[in-house]
């Protein structure tokens, strides 16, 4: 189109570039730019921009504890194969060892009391026995050599003189033995400081006896009464306390260890469980390292179950056939010189003895029986009941028939004192033949002949207690330390499988 003369010409209108397209003036290059501008610093995110969801957000200053860490890696760990199998061997492991070291620990106490047993209490409880019927029999004999007089044999002071001396050295080895039992120290130390007194007045009463005094027979009658209220009874508690003791160790050595039982049927259950896991995970029926862990425990198991049952097998024997016969034997041998002392001392007190008699006819009921039924037996028939062999049956029996002669012959003997014939009721008492003396001695070698056997079956008895725990708490121990490394191998078999 022309344009009039003079005329401006229109301006060309703006040109807007598209937003694809680059820009109408050229930018200036790197190598152009200045080097401040060269890489321009990105502009700040605005507070209130939201997060990225690729990146949570960690609060500034917060960390996790060590606790914390551990126990988010555990957890972490525990939702996979390999971390299950790590806890499981590690679980199977403690519950192995711990069975071992519960029934090394139980085993070790149960062998340690049956160890007391054949060892300290038993024999204590022999030797306070002995050192009661020591102090009764030296009683006895001391009334028996009064009653002699002047010509007093030397067989009975020969028997005296022993009675005393053993009844010294069982005190001293009982002090050295029973430390701990308080009861047991303060009547040793009783009749420690008592036998000296009383063997004064025994001696007293023969220098007076052999001048033909009257006064020896007070002497002697106070040494009876020294001996009968302070001496015997003491010796009673003694022998009382270590029979106590002696049943304590029993009942502790006897008793099931029921910590170790369970702790063994805990670990056998969680490696059966565990073997069940393997086989529904991987359907292999055998793992070689749970199968020897298992088969380890069962062993432990096996062997504490047999060998606890032949110990407290044999330990029961031994109570009842072996310490509790001796028992009965101790009861009827002291009644039956307690009897003789007390017949005895009725001739010493020359008619004024009746006390005396009524105590001999209370220890020969207590001794010979008062009845035909149970409740009226004597304490020989309570020794008999518990004799379980012709050898220990055999004297018990003698010793009955010895009691019943010695009855009627101390009848006769009463009749011919009540009569004042004295000379020959203490002839029928202690003289040489057909006296009530003889009918005891034959009571007291038949008793002891019947303690001598029972002692033997005890001690037989009692060693085969204890040897059935010989060796299991070291084994247990070995056991559970194969047992556990065998199930961690086994586990550690299963995990070298994800590697």
């Amino acid at each position: 189109m022309t344009q009039p003369p003079g005329a401006r010409p229109p301006s060309p209108p703006p040109v807007t570039p598209p937003a694809s397209s680059p820009s109408a003036f050229p930018l200036p290059s790197a190598a152009s730019a200045p080097a401040s501008a060269a890489a321009p610093a990105p502009a700040p995110t605005p507070a209130s921009a939201p997060a990225s969801a690729s990146a949570p957000v960690v609060p500034q200053g917060r960390r996790r504890s060590a606790w914390t860490e551990g126990v988010h890696r555990v957890r972490a760990a525990a939702t996979t194969e390999p971390g299950r199998l790590r806890a499981i061997g590690a679980v199977l492991a403690a519950l192995i060892v711990l069975f071992g070291v519960v029934t090394a620990w139980e085993v070790s106490e149960r062998e340690a009391a049956a160890e007391a047993v054949v060892e300290h209490s038993q024999p204590l409880s022999v030797d306070a026995a002995r050192i009661y019927r020591s102090l009764a029999d030296a009683d006895t004999t001391a009334a028996s050599g009064f009653l002699a007089g002047g010509d007093e044999p030397r067989a009975v002071r020969e028997r005296y003189e022993k009675d005393i001396r053993d009844a010294s050295e069982l005190l001293a080895k009982a002090a050295a033995n029973s430390d701990s039992s308080r009861s047991a120290q303060r009547q040793i130390a009783k009749l420690n400081r008592t036998l000296p007194v009383y063997t004064g007045l025994v001696e007293s009463a023969r220098a007076n006896n052999r001048q033909g005094l009257p006064l020896g027979g007070a002497y002697l009658r106070y040494a009876n009464e020294q001996m009968r209220e302070e001496m015997l009874p003491a010796a009673r508690v003694l022998y009382t306390a270590e029979t106590a003791r002696l049943g304590n160790d029993y009942e502790e050595a006897k008793r099931w260890p029921w910590f170790a039982l369970g702790a063994g049927a805990l670990a056998l259950g969680a490696l059966g469980w565990a073997q069940r896991r393997n086989y529904r995970r991987t359907n292999r029926v055998f793992n070689l390292g749970l199968v020897g862990a298992t088969a380890a425990s069962l062993a432990v198991m096996l062997w504490l179950t047999a060998g606890h049952g032949v110990a407290r097998w044999n330990l029961s024997e031994s109570d009842e056939k072996g310490a509790r016969s001796l028992q009965a034997l101790n009861e009827a041998w002291i009644g039956a010189l307690q009897a003789r002392g007390d017949e005895n001392m009725t001739l010493v007190a020359r008619g004024a003895g009746s006390a005396y008699e009524e105590a001999f006819q209370k220890q020969m009921g207590d001794v010979a029986g008062r009845g035909t039924d149970r409740a009226g037996q004597g304490l020989l028939e309570d020794a008999l009941f518990l004799a379980d062999d012709a050898a220990g049956s055999k004297p018990v029996e003698e010793a009955q028939r010895a009691v019943g002669i010695w009855k009627d012959r101390h009848k006769d003997a009463r009749g011919e004192d009540d009569a004042g014939d004295y000379d020959a009721a203490v002839e029928g008492v202690i003289g040489a033949e057909g006296s009530t003396g003889e009918c005891f001695d034959n009571v007291d070698a038949s008793l002891s002949k019947a303690s001598a056997h029972e002692q033997e079956e005890f001690e037989r008895a009692a060693d085969d207690g204890r040897g059935g725990f010989a060796g299991l708490a070291v084994g247990a121990a070995v056991l559970a330390v194969l047992g556990a490394a065998a199930g961690v191998l086994g586990v550690g078999r299963r995990l070298s499988e994800y590697r």
